[in-house]
């Protein structure tokens, strides 16, 4: 079995026409399973940092009182914004913490253009990404209700994690991200509704994914509906830096 990764690759159709940039696809021998496990590794310290800084603030919650003051503070603001909350919080965590963790630990404070660039698409990107989430949040509250049992818990993950990823965000993640990497080329970019990226890109994603926030879920959905999209931001920073290591592992750029 082989990994898809991409390359661009720039062909002049004559010398009076520039040249036109489109997806190439670069064979990898690696399986699915194997390439999302290696993402997974390569995250494991932080993934597990972050699951016990959300278990710490779950359990804080429930049995510190000065945790639950603050945290129902969050709440509160959530019920003031509503859905701009949900907007903001994710631009801060998607799009400003991993561009400024970028500058100032892999740059040396060197602020260049293509940050600009990451910027922007990056707060585009989760900023409808987490008013989406704020609505399947909203929904799912009312399909299952919000009260805190196994079985609604279990119910809500299940929808979260194995339905609503595997069909649509992680395939929307992948190829945004994979599409910004490349250089916003159109052609070629049919290969991201076949079959073989799926299996090969998005699938490795996925279980990747899993490792991370099938326990955060968890979780988010064993604390009240209006603490859920506060402490899905907090985890939010992590995964964007697992998606787009992932997506840059699989992107290069060069002509040919």
């Amino acid at each position: 079995m082989t990994t898809l990764r991409y390359r661009i690759a720039t062909c002049p159709i004559s010398r009076q026409i520039p040249p036109v940039r489109q997806f190439v696809l670069i064979e990898k021998k690696e399986a699915p399973w194997s390439a999302g496990l290696r993402a997974a590794r390569a995250n494991l310290l932080p993934g597990l940092i972050l699951q016990a800084v959300m278990l710490s603030l779950l359990l804080g919650y429930y049995f510190y009182p000065p945790t639950t003051a603050l945290l129902n503070e969050l709440a509160d603001l959530k019920a003031t914004w509503g859905y701009l909350y949900s907007i903001v919080a994710s631009i801060v965590a998607g799009a400003v913490i991993p561009e400024l963790m970028r500058i100032t630990l892999f740059q040396k404070g060197k602020v260049t253009r293509q940050n600009l660039g990451n910027f922007l698409f990056a707060a585009f990107h989760w900023a409808w990404s987490g008013a989406l989430v704020d609505f399947l949040y909203r929904q799912q509250a009312s399909w299952f209700g919000a009260e805190i049992t196994f079985s609604v818990v279990v119910t809500k993950v299940f929808i979260d994690q194995f339905i609503f990823n595997p069909f649509f965000a992680t395939p929307v993640n992948s190829w945004c991200y994979d599409w910004k990497n490349a250089g916003f080329p159109w052609r070629g970019t049919s290969v991201f509704f076949t079959l073989r990226y799926y299996r090969n890109t998005i699938f490795p994603t996925l279980v990747a994914t899993w490792g991370v926030w099938i326990p955060v879920v968890t979780i988010l959905y064993s604390l009240p509906p209006l603490l859920q999209v506060p402490l899905f931001a907090l985890a939010l920073s992590l995964w964007v830096m697992i998606l787009t290591w992932m997506s840059e592992q699989r992107t290069t750029t060069s002509e040919s």
